[in-house]
């Protein structure tokens, strides 16, 4: 059964947004800068977990590139939702953003699991673990990226 999103699509905030051109396109760019900083930090702190860099410390680089991550993130999710909320209706059931939705959410629960169990510089995990992580991360970031762009070019199902 779909879920009614027309409350949420004619809240006047959101009216305004996909009426106004200028504030829309600001929304969008602050999801780009969003996605930029997550894909930005994540790919390479995930480098340097599957073993580039030896020479740099591990601690030092998660230290530094989880705060980007996480910046990015929250930039991502807020200006997603506003942009989601524009159009719920028929995003909700576009098979891609069904996609990045799980790729999002895998994710982002994989990182929080991996800093709960191995420490908030991951510190505690072995090269074993911190190679998984990675390729976890790789996998998932760039899959809801590209499960993202997929979203304009793919017509949803009637």
């Amino acid at each position: 059964m779909p879920v009614d999103f027309s409350a949420l699509e004619n809240l006047a905030l959101i009216e305004g947004l996909r009426f106004s051109r200028w504030t829309y396109a600001a929304v969008n760019a602050t999801h780009i800068l969003g996605i930029a900083l997550l894909i930005g930090g994540a790919v390479p702190m995930a480098l340097r977990l599957a073993g580039i860099w030896p020479d740099t410390a591990r601690a030092d680089v998660v230290r530094v590139l989880r705060v980007t991550t996480a910046s990015g993130l929250c930039l991502a999710l807020a200006s997603g939702f506003l942009l989601f909320a524009t159009r719920a209706s028929e995003y909700a059931g576009h098979p891609a953003f069904q996609l990045k939705i799980l790729f999002v959410a895998a994710g982002l629960t994989s990182a929080l699991v991996a800093h709960a169990r191995y420490g908030r510089t991951l510190d505690d995990a072995s090269q074993a673990a911190a190679v998984r992580i990675a390729a976890l991360a790789i996998v998932c970031w760039l899959s809801a990226l590209t499960a993202g762009r997929l979203i304009a070019f793919i017509e949803p199902a009637p």
